[in-house]
């Protein structure tokens, strides 16, 4: 076929109109609060089984370091939609709502010429579920949903489904039946969004006790904070192979381990640690065979050379890490994500790509391969095309991390930290409490705060006048605050005034 590029100039917007040859599909699989090593072929956890995200590692590439920019779910969807940090598009919590005006890529698409379809969990500050601009189908639910026996609002239309359903199904359903119902000569951009594997973790039942009998896998800096009243206590002094600085760990951090986010009072005691690991390890199951389940079809309709499928977690997860569960804070496990993608013609099957990227390099990253590179000019992410066709390529150094103290989960501090290859600097702000210096080589787990070191100082002053420069120069010298109201939960003390 000839390849046809036709540019329309059409109510101030340059229209490009390519041929379905020309313009790839685009494929977005979001899960929710995926840990980046927690899949089969990593080798982390043993007994995990993953075939579905082992098959993409090996027919496209695997991004070992994938970060987001804040570990928490409305600003790091934000980021992901804008190509933008936190500070910028402004959504810094689950409660903020979308400031008007916001524009999020997939209406970009939209405008020219990309069939869209939007499938599962938006949460986007208010938790709302009604239709969003940029998708010509929406299907949603409020808030964080429910594993079992979901609503959706379908189109505007709240649709109770059949008794018995399972969430990641019924998203992966309706995906499906979508691609098929689609306009052959258009591409489309379909966006799957999984609740999935958000606690509380709820596997589907055909999953339920498969790994029951899996190992658990408790890293060595679970113990650093473990007091006598702690279960853990009697485990801290397991040999430990790396230097550990005991006094230098920051007290919110100590604190924080007796606590809703914390393994000595979990959830507020309501669930032990070995179960809450096996059943995230199901729960994730559904996941993967929704990933398989949409590489089939495209690869059943002969549409793998010219679409572009993207895996990617929203936020990472803790288990035991420095006495912690969940995310928000800025080490390894909370920032980093697992990110798989696979695109004939660019990627390489069965590599491994060593570059750093995050969620705001997705926005520019498909809208350059739509063919619409300057169409979103706030965007301060990257194009991710250049390292797909050549990972050897010079490529970005450092990660900037950013997290806005939070009214509902109180115990964790605004954070600022930038990442290199091998030197992290945590920035704890607005508590009476010490900073963060981590040598990543040597200190994988995080467990030796290098901030007092006289041998590392000039690094800790150069990593923290870089987090600094980078606050300046995007706009991030302010913390937005935005008026916000929490439901009423029994674990949370509510402020009335």
């Amino acid at each position: 076929m000839k390849k046809l590029t036709l540019l329309l100039l059409f109510s101030g917007l340059i229209f490009q109109a390519f041929s379905q040859e020309d313009r790839p599909n685009i494929i977005f699989i979001l899960s929710d609060d995926h840990r980046y090593d927690f899949m089969g072929f990593t080798g982390a956890v043993e007994g995990l089984e993953t075939p579905n995200l082992d098959r993409m590692a090996r027919n496209g590439a695997h991004f070992p370091n994938a970060f987001v920019t804040t570990a928490l779910c409305s600003p790091s969807r934000a980021s992901i939609l804008t190509g933008q940090y936190a500070h910028a598009h402004t959504i810094v919590d689950n409660s903020a709502p979308v400031p008007e005006g916001t524009k999020f890529f997939p209406e970009i698409l939209q405008k020219n010429g990309y069939q869209t379809g939007f499938f599962g969990k938006w949460h986007m500050g208010d938790g709302d579920d009604m239709p969003q601009e940029g998708f010509d189908y929406w299907l949603s639910f409020k808030g964080q949903g429910v594993y079992n026996d979901p609503t959706f609002n379908i189109n505007g239309e709240q649709v109770k489904q059949p008794d018995g359903s399972y969430t990641s199904d019924r998203l992966t359903d309706y995906a499906l039946e979508w691609l098929e119902d689609r306009e052959d000569e258009k591409p489309f951009f379909m966006y799957l969004s999984h609740k999935a594997v958000h606690a509380e973790f709820t596997p589907a039942k055909r999953h339920e006790g498969v790994h029951a009998n899996t190992p658990i896998v408790t890293p060595p800096s679970m113990y650093l904070t473990a007091t006598k009243d702690s279960p853990y206590f009697s485990d801290r002094e397991k040999p430990i192979t790396s230097p550990v600085n005991y006094q230098d760990i920051p007290e919110w951090v100590r604190k924080q381990r007796y606590s809703w986010h914390g393994v000595d009072y979990m959830y507020h005691g309501a669930i032990p640690f070995d179960k809450f690991y096996r059943l995230y390890l199901e729960t994730l199951l559904g996941v993967d065979e929704s990933v398989g389940r949409i590489l089939d079809w495209v690869e059943e309709n002969g549409l793998t050379e010219n679409t572009l499928i993207v895996y990617m977690g929203d936020n990472g997860f803790s288990f035991g890490e420095h006495g912690l569960i969940d995310k928000r804070h800025a080490y390894e496990e909370s920032m980093k994500v697992p990110f798989l993608a696979q695109y004939p013609k660019m990627i390489q099957a069965g590599s491994t790509n060593e570059n750093i990227v995050m969620n705001i390099d997705l926005a520019p990253t498909f809208l350059e391969l739509a063919g619409l590179p300057d169409s979103k000019p706030d965007v301060q992410g990257q194009s991710l095309l250049p390292i797909f066709s050549n990972p050897n390529q010079e490529w970005r150094d450092k990660v900037f991390y950013e997290y806005y103290w939070e009214m509902a989960y109180p115990s964790t501090p605004t954070i600022f930290a930038v990442r290199t290859d091998r030197y992290k600097y945590i920035f704890n702000q607005g508590v009476w409490d010490i900073n963060e210096l981590y040598d990543l080589e040597n200190d994988p787990y995080e467990m030796n705060n290098l901030i007092r070191s006289e041998a590392h100082q000039e690094i800790a002053r150069d990593l923290r006048d870089a987090v600094f420069t980078w606050l300046e120069t995007t706009g991030g010298e302010q913390i937005p605050l935005k008026r916000i109201s929490y439901p009423k939960r029994d674990h949370i003390y509510q402020r009335t005034y």
